[in-house]
């Protein structure tokens, strides 16, 4: 079976930190997962030489006609919001989304897309720095500021930096399952999904020890998941009250303590599911559901899917 191919832009004041991300992410062999891994390129879209951030300099083949080969393209931070791209790497970005190819951006990567028009009529995301910009610039797409990523099906956009990470492990379990998912995550050190919207790293106050007692109460949830919880138990267990216990939630994972609670433990259906035979019943019991109607109704909620579908595509991979 042909591997899937996933292809890197580059091109002049690349954004060194936004191409890491996705060279780490998709160019390291993997054999310790078990599975086809991806094949992995580098494109330069303009004649070199490709600068990048840190005075540093990448050397990549000028090979457009690679894209036409790409399964996936990653578009890293572009090097200026207000520069429009030279129309050559416009119509590449075109004729990729009319072949049907994946379409990824990271941070302001997202105005080579929107420049090629194939953001109208879509919702999208950016750094919070730009959401306005783009907005305005193009009025035709439905902006999310808050969000750190937005999946459309086939063009995917993160926010800023990191939310690159997260939008790339998103893809990894959108075609490896959430099992895949995590074990890449872990490898990477990173949490395997955030809650929330980029709204939530804006500066703000927040009491430390709160924060401290917030962390080690979400750390419990995790471990206990099976446990019949409360925002009344868990606000006696982090020493809040369920008000502060509300607030320091929201403002910490853009959920309430249910709300998170719940995204939780359809993480962990996901990975039982695609990893053991377990009759449903058991599964909703081990992730503290209480009974398969809770479990599907909040599986279908989240997950956009069934538990039986989700299996048969992810189980044993």
């Amino acid at each position: 079976m042909k591997k899937h191919l996933v292809v890197a832009l580059a091109y002049d004041r690349l954004c060194t930190f936004e191409f890491g991300c996705t060279v780490e992410l998709f160019a390291l062999e993997r054999p310790e997962l078990g599975v086809d891994w991806y094949d992995f390129a580098v494109c330069a879209v303009e004649p070199g030489p490709i600068r990048a951030a840190g005075g540093i300099v990448v050397q990549a083949p000028y090979m457009p006609e690679l894209l036409e080969r790409a399964d996936t393209i990653v578009i890293p931070g572009w090097r200026d919001a207000d520069e429009v791209p030279p129309p050559a790497v416009l119509e590449m970005i075109r004729a990729a989304y009319l072949r049907g190819t994946r379409l990824c951006s990271i941070c302001s990567g997202v105005f080579v897309l929107a420049a090629a028009g194939v953001l109208d009529g879509q919702h999208a995301t950016t750094h919070w720095r730009y959401a306005d910009r783009l907005a305005q610039r193009y009025p035709k797409i439905r902006v999310r500021p808050d969000d750190l990523y937005v999946d459309n099906g086939q063009i995917i956009t993160a926010a800023g930096s990191a939310a690159g990470l997260d939008m790339l492990l998103h893809l990894v379990r959108r075609d490896y399952g959430a099992r895949i998912g995590n074990l890449v995550a872990q490898r990477l050190v990173v949490a395997p999904h955030r809650e929330g919207g980029q709204a939530q790293f804006l500066p703000r106050p927040m009491a430390h020890d709160e924060q401290g007692r917030l962390s080690r109460l979400m750390d419990w949830l995790r471990a206990n998941p099976a446990e019949a919880h409360t925002v009344a138990s868990m606000a006696e267990r982090a020493a809040m009250s369920p008000r502060t216990l509300q607030r320091q939630f929201q403002e910490a994972t853009g959920a309430g303590p249910v709300e998170w609670l719940i995204r939780e433990r359809v993480a962990i259906v996901k990975e039982l599911l695609e990893v053991a035979d377990i009759p449903l019943a058991q599964v909703a019991e081990r992730a503290g559901f209480g009974s398969e109607e809770s479990l599907r109704h909040h599986f279908r909620r989240l997950a956009a899917t069934t538990p039986g579908a989700y299996r048969r595509q992810f189980a044993n991979r």
